[in-house]
C-alpha cells in the first residue's frame, strides 16, 4: 500500500478522518467500518465503506479537478461499456478539515494482476482488447479532449529530463534510441475517439483469470487512443500482445505510438517514485524491460 506522501503538497489522509466526512456529511452510513485500501495510485486514497461501498478522495491539488470530471463522464460512459466500471453513489463536499470534493462508489470485486503473473493472459488480453475498441465506439460528441490523446512530441522534454535522471540506472542510450523511433512514427490524422488514458495495473480488476472491471476514469477523453495500448506493455506477456492488438485493431503506426507511450509514461514515473512508490517504479521497470527485450528480438 502506497500510504507515504509521494509529493510535498499531499494531505494527510486516514480512515479517522473517512468515518468523520461519512458521518457529518451522509449519516445514514456513520458507523459503518473503513479501511484503507491498499493501492499504488498516485492522484487518488480509497477507503472501503462497509462490504458494498468505497469512498474515493484527491490526495494533492493536483488531482481535484478530475473528480467532478470522472463522475460526469462515468455517468454517460458506463452504461455503453463492455465491463463493469464505477457507479457513483454520492458526491462528497470538503469538511472535517479535508479541503476537496470526494466520492462515494459502489464496490467492485476483484482484484488487481500483477505483470509477469497473469493467470490466464490471453483471456485477460481479448478482455482489455475488447473493453478497448468498445470504449473507442462510443459517440463523441461533446466529449473532453484526453490529456494523453495528443502527438508524443508533447512529451518529449519531460521524456528525455527522466532519461537524464536515469543515465547509470538503465540502459539510457539503447533506450533514448527507441524513443526518438517512436517520436518518428506518423501522428494520427483520423477524428479522435474515447480513450481511459490510464490503463495501468492498479486500474484493472480481474477475477477467475477475466476481467471485471476497469478503474479510475479521471483522465477519460477523446483524442488519439494509442494511449489505451499501454496494457501490452505493462501487463501482458509477449505471448499475449498479439491477441490483444487484434482485439483492438491497432495497425503498425498506432502500435508503435502505443509503445512510445508505454516507454514515456515508465521513464517518467520511474525516477519520481523510485523511493516513494515501489509498485509503481518496479511496474516502471518491467515495461522498460519489456520494450528492450522486444527490440532485442527484432
Amino acid at each position: 500500500m502506497c500510504a507515504q506522501r509521494m509529493r510535498p503538497d499531499e494531505v494527510d489522509l486516514d480512515a479517522a478522518l473517512v468515518g468523520r466526512l461519512i458521518a457529518d456529511q451522509f449519516p445514514v452510513w456513520a458507523g459503518l467500518p473503513v479501511r484503507r485500501l491498499p493501492s499504488s495510485g498516485t492522484e487518488n486514497a480509497m477507503f472501503r465503506l462497509g462490504t458494498d461501498k468505497v469512498v474515493r478522495l484527491p490526495r494533492h491539488p493536483g488531482a481535484v479537478e478530475n473528480v467532478a470530471h470522472e463522475r460526469r463522464w462515468l455517468a454517460r460512459l458506463g452504461p455503453s461499456l463492455r465491463v463493469a466500471a464505477p457507479v457513483p453513489l454520492a458526491e462528497g463536499a470538503a469538511g472535517a478539515g479535508f479541503p476537496w470534493p470526494w466520492s462515494v462508489y459502489g464496490w467492485l470485486e476483484g482484484r488487481n494482476p500483477v505483470a509477469g503473473a497473469v493467470e490466464e493472459p490471453r483471456r485477460l488480453a481479448a478482455d482489455l482488447g475488447a473493453f478497448v475498441a468498445g470504449l473507442r465506439g462510443v459517440d463523441v460528441t461533446g466529449g473532453p479532449p484526453n490529456p494523453r490523446g495528443g502527438p508524443l512530441g508533447g512529451r518529449d522534454g519531460h521524456t528525455r529530463d527522466a532519461l537524464a535522471r536515469l543515465r547509470g540506472r538503465i540502459d539510457t542510450d539503447t533506450v533514448t534510441a527507441l524513443w526518438e523511433e517512436a517520436l518518428r512514427v506518423p501522428e494520427r490524422t483520423a477524428p479522435g475517439v474515447w480513450a481511459h488514458g490510464d490503463l495501468s495495473p492498479g486500474n484493472v480488476l480481474v477475477a477467475g483469470g477475466r476481467l471485471s472491471a476497469v478503474i479510475d476514469f479521471g483522465t477519460v477523453g477523446v483524442g488519439d487512443p494509442a494511449v489505451d495500448l499501454v496494457p501490452a506493455w505493462n501487463l501482458l506477456p509477449a505471448s499475449a500482445r498479439g491477441t490483444f492488438r487484434e482485439a483492438v485493431g491497432a495497425d503498425d503506426d498506432e502500435w508503435a505510438r502505443g509503445r512510445g507511450w508505454a516507454l514515456s509514461i515508465s521513464l517518467i514515473q520511474l525516477p519520481y517514485y523510485w523511493d516513494t512508490n515501489p509498485a509503481l517504479a518496479e511496474n516502471s521497470r518491467h515495461v522498460i524491460r519489456e520494450i528492450l527485450a522486444e527490440a532485442a528480438a527484432g
